[in-house]
């Protein structure tokens, strides 16, 4: 514990021993947080995951139709929580954005029930990822790894990184999303310059494609978007927050909506149009791959498949930096033990609350898989709801604060106007995950009770923790 810094001297605004001031350190810019966002919203896993599922629950092609309106949603998002930046000077986002227009308790309330719902995220891929290493070796002739095994691998090496300076983890998000960025472009590029399968037929911009379970389209490709906060969590290790968070969420939004939009649309014209629905049926869990083998050869698919794996871990990463983070804040707060509220005096990390998320991960881990669970439907789908769900409801109390804050300010009429039609389609877009929950977690509908009820659990808990808490979140995090 010697190197470092006492929650108490970064309230008081001491220093610490070597000199430097007891707070969380970066020299992040709008490149390298939009890297951190986006990461967490893995291009690859989206585009490989979600995207085949979305068409075949739905029965629908209309998916990069339902990445552009909810591209629109988290602008709306986007241009509700940048106006109000400037008012919140503290990490954690959620929480600061919630806590100055819905009060102390439910921005306490917001942090427990964000730290829970990134680390399900976290684990769900995490357990996803053993998955594609196990059949990545097995491909080239290795021997039969157990998930598990190779999720353990997973969760220490995001361990180890977490630990260390937010700059090495934003240079190793950078060096694998430019990779996998590159391989979607250019199997991108192929199908549309080939001419999809049958000649470009525009079906998911047609009455036709945008028919059947539209919802569901967009339930998934709003799940694209988890992560988006992610700007505003790293404003202490941010250089000029006033103007890079800002910047960086709006890019990182356009970024993720127009790729997304624009890969989901080449992936569905690679295999016919509306004859894609029956492909993404016929072997979901290998529908990307399957694509790029078609246009890319063996070669293609196996290099689709290394930088698949590639782009679930960095989605680990930036869910471990991300849930680290809330812990750092709840641990400064005297929500959890301080301890966990200290900074690494050499990386400037918040190291104590990362090594909690870790053996958190490996306990949790530990368990499930103990009771054989299968990773993709037992564990990544459950968990990814459980996330999707709690952050539906923090996306919502965000805008919702946003109006409220604004409205008692005699603020920006354009900004309140903003933020209410943000607010009704965050609102919408919760009722579309609730309603589809069952769906969503593996077609229990006593496990989407459980999952529909834990997250207002946690709120409330998290709303009745803050009578403990020895500071407001906002104070305590200066």
């Amino acid at each position: 514990m010697s190197d470092v810094v006492n929650a108490d001297d970064i309230c008081s605004g001491e220093k610490s021993p070597d000199g430097r001031a007891g707070k969380l350190r970066g020299n992040l810019g709008v490149p390298a947080i939009v890297l951190m966002v986006v990461a967490a919203a893995a291009p690859l896993s989206t585009i490989g995951g979600n995207v085949p599922i979305g068409m075949v629950l739905g029965n629908t092609t209309g998916i990069p139709v339902a990445f552009l309106v909810a591209g629109v949603i988290f602008l709306l998002f986007a241009a509700s929580f940048v106006a109000m930046s400037k008012y919140v000077t503290d990490t954690g986002a959620f929480y600061a954005y919630i806590q100055k227009g819905l009060g102390r308790a439910a921005g306490t309330g917001a942090a427990v029930l964000a730290l829970p719902a990134y680390m399900c995220t976290l684990l769900g891929v995490a357990a996803y990822d053993g998955v594609i290493l196990s059949g990545f070796i097995e491909r080239f002739g290795g021997p039969a790894i157990p998930w598990w095994l190779l999720t353990g691998l997973v969760l220490a090496i995001v361990g180890w990184l977490g630990y260390r300076d937010i700059d090495l983890s934003a240079k190793v998000l950078g060096i694998f999303l430019v990779s996998e960025v590159a391989i979607l472009v250019v199997l991108d590029l192929v199908i549309v310059l080939r001419g999809g399968e049958h000649g470009i037929t525009g079906d998911s911009f047609s009455p036709q494609g945008l028919a059947g379970g539209f919802g569901i389209a967009l339930l998934y490709a709003l799940w694209g978007f988890v992560g988006v906060e992610a700007t505003a969590v790293f404003r202490d290790e941010a250089k000029d927050p006033d103007r890079t968070v800002p910047r960086a969420t709006y890019w990182a939004v356009g970024i993720v909506a127009s790729f997304y939009a624009f890969s989901s649309w080449a992936l569905i014209e690679g295999n016919g149009g509306p004859d894609a629905i029956q492909a993404a049926k016929d072997d979901p869990d290998n529908f990307m791959v399957n694509t790029a083998q078609q246009y890319l050869g063996m070669l293609g698919r196996d290099l689709t498949t290394g930088f698949w794996f590639i782009s679930v871990f960095a989605c680990a990463l930036a869910f471990h930096n991300i849930s680290s983070r809330y812990a750092f804040v709840l641990g400064k707060s005297g929500v959890l033990p301080k301890r966990f509220g200290d900074v690494h005096g050499r990386h400037g990390s918040p190291a104590n609350a990362s090594i909690l998320i870790t053996v958190l991960s490996f306990v949790i881990m530990g368990v499930l898989a103990a009771l054989k669970l299968d990773p993709v439907l037992q564990i990544f789908g459950p968990l990814g709801g459980l996330g999707i769900l709690a952050l539906a409801i923090l996306w919502l109390m965000t805008t919702i604060s946003v109006v409220i804050f604004f409205t008692r300010r005699g603020g920006s009429p354009r900004i309140v106007v903003l933020a209410s039609i943000a607010t009704l389609a965050l609102a919408a877009a919760l009722v579309l995950v609730v309603s589809n929950l069952t769906l969503v977690v593996g077609g229990s509908s006593t496990l989407a009770v459980i999952f529909g009820v834990m997250p207002l659990v946690l709120l409330g808990l998290g709303m009745l923790l803050s009578r403990r808490s020895t500071a407001d979140l906002s104070s305590a995090d200066r």
